[in-house]
């Protein structure tokens, strides 16, 4: 059975698999490790999914969405030609392309995969990945938590004692994680972060300030223009990584933008992303009851974690430099492998206890008889950071004479406040009718490492229990996933031998798009010739002619970008 992991992410995803001593990284059908988390639909209706989807968001920006991971444990749905698709029915599209990737690869079925998800996913969101995953046809054995793999993707467990804080900044979350190693085991202290805050925001950020620069809004513009912007501010973001200026040349309908970008000008945008960085950080050490200099070393991965602010940051909060991974964004998926093989419990591994943390309070709305206060509070049963699995249970009595039902709400979230926080869901138990105070229930909950809440509630008077899994709170019911599973798989998919067609069609079209003058005629003439030789009946060679087509869309892509 083959050992796989995934790092579904909200820029790129990955797939990888422990082969024998090592994980390792599984390319994708056009020979590279990143598919793109985008998706695409075709003038026939097929799924298109990865770097040609992205393309199409400049082409085919009402056929075409990217960074719907944020929108996961949510009811947003976007319309794609005619369809409503929620972030689940979009994930599973990745995952299935990702899991034909491993089996043409390693030439034997897919079926159960370790997952990563951002740390501070919330219960619902962890429930929509399940289910991502269920529509793609994959098991899933374990959640693992992205600092987490990350720390294993660095070996920290084979290294010796001590503290690690694991900072992961990917394209659309921020987490950060304390370990501690001791005895062959990796216990997570405390876990936080930011669900909203990535790479993205500093693209946007990016992106506002060039047309500021040049006195235009960025909600007048049209939708193929927008994802042009969004796709060059990405480019300029990283090209500042390595540059302490650049230049911009930006093409957007009739108007064209021209300027050049200090990576200064940039990190004073950028304050108010920056000081989001530090909250997490600060919270996580507070919570997790250490002081920053008993910590042994402080872990930087997720791609946006290239940015010479981030490096900056934690080199000022903590006096010195972080350990940075050769390339942040495949830090997360080889993790995800290694605890596979973990999880399978492989010779090649030396035998390690992985603990986990409950990322968020869990707790019911209840009233505090000892105030004068009708309104319910949130009465935590799970704090924060405690580590899971974890069972605990509290005690709760009735608040009016002759009461006969006691509806206990499940919720997740550090607001006092519960309608602040996430309703997870509702238990309704009846109790014997009696005096205020004098009938009581005994609420427990139990959280695994999958992030599975079970809650029971048991009437003290009679031992009636009433028991609920809460692992299915995304917003799909049980009847609603298998149908929406029985209608994905009727959707056809554009075949795997196609893929490299597909993505050189959708860059040239692309290219078409954001040029103009003779290299626009060139490259359509060149595109024509290649769809031509395509259905040419007498083709011999398909590899030569892809050589031949993509050597001239990197002239042209040189050509346009002044190089």
């Amino acid at each position: 059975m083959a050992l796989v992991g995934i790092d579904l992410g909200t820029s790129n995803s990955l797939i990888s698999y422990w082969n024998a001593d090592s994980a390792e990284l599984i390319p994708n059908a056009l020979g590279d490790y990143l598919t793109p988390s985008a998706i695409s639909i075709s003038d026939d209706g097929e799924i298109i999914v990865g770097q040609p989807a992205l393309d199409r968001l400049i082409t085919h920006p009402d056929r075409s969405v990217a960074s719907f991971k944020r929108w996961m444990g949510t009811d947003h749905e976007v319309k794609l030609k005619g369809k409503q698709w929620r972030a689940e029915e979009l994930s599973a599209m990745v995952l299935k392309s990702l899991k034909d990737d491993a089996e043409t690869f390693l030439k034997e079925k897919v079926t159960d995969v370790v997952i990563s998800v951002p740390a501070y996913f919330s219960d619902p969101q962890r429930r929509a990945t399940l289910n991502a995953a269920h529509l793609a046809g994959l098991a899933v054995s374990r959640l693992i938590n992205e600092p987490t793999a990350a720390a294993l993707a660095h070996g920290l467990e084979a290294t010796a004692d001590g503290q690690f804080l694991v900072l992961d900044l990917g394209g659309g979350t921020f987490d950060v994680s304390l370990l501690h190693k001791f005895d062959g085991v990796m216990e997570i202290c405390a876990s936080t972060g930011d669900s909203l805050l990535g790479g993205d925001d500093f693209r946007d950020v990016l992106s506002k300030f060039i047309l500021d620069n040049h006195k235009l809004d960025f909600v007048s513009l049209h939708s193929g223009d927008k994802q042009r912007l969004l796709k060059e501010a990405s480019a300029l973001k990283n090209a500042l990584t390595d540059r302490p200026e650049c230049e911009y040349c930006i093409e957007l309908g009739q108007t064209l933008l021209e300027g050049v970008l200090l990576r200064q000008q940039l990190e004073d945008a950028w304050k108010p992303l920056i000081s989001r960085l530090r909250h997490p950080i600060e919270r996580v050490i507070h919570d997790a009851g250490v002081s920053s200099t008993s910590i042994d070393q402080i872990v930087l991965v997720g791609g946006a974690s290239r940015m010479p602010l981030v490096r900056n940051l934690v080199t000022r909060l903590f006096g010195r430099f972080p350990l940075t991974y050769p390339k942040p964004d495949h830090a997360i998926a080889l993790g995800a492998a290694i605890q596979a093989a973990l999880h399978a419990r492989d010779g090649a591994l030396d035998e390690i206890i992985m603990t986990d943390v409950c990322p968020f309070t869990l707790g019911i709305a209840a009233t505090n008889t000892d105030y004068k206060i009708d309104e319910p509070i949130m009465s935590p049963i799970i704090e924060r950071n405690a580590s899971v699995p974890q069972s605990r249970e509290q005690f709760y009595s009735t608040l009016h004479n002759q009461q006969q039902r006691i509806n206990v709400e499940v919720y997740q979230g550090e607001n006092i406040r519960p309608s602040q926080n996430i309703l997870i869901g509702r238990i309704d138990v009846a109790i014997p009718p009696d005096r205020a105070g004098h009938q009581s229930i005994g609420v427990r909950f139990t959280y695994d490492v999958n992030g599975v809440l079970e809650v029971e509630v048991r009437v003290m008077s009679t031992g009636e229990v009433h028991r609920k899994m809460f692992n299915n709170q995304s917003g799909l019911s049980d009847a609603e996933l298998e149908r929406r599973f029985a209608e994905l798989s009727k959707i056809k998919v554009a075949p795997r031998e196609q893929q490299e067609n597909i993505a050189l069609i959708a860059r040239a079209e692309r290219l078409y798009a954001e040029t103009i003058g003779e290299n626009r005629h060139e490259v359509s003439a060149t595109l024509i010739e290649f769809l031509s030789s395509l259905n040419d009946q007498h083709l011999r060679n398909v590899d030569e002619l892809r050589a031949r087509f993509t050597q001239r869309l990197n002239m042209f892509e040189a050509r346009s970008r002044g190089l």
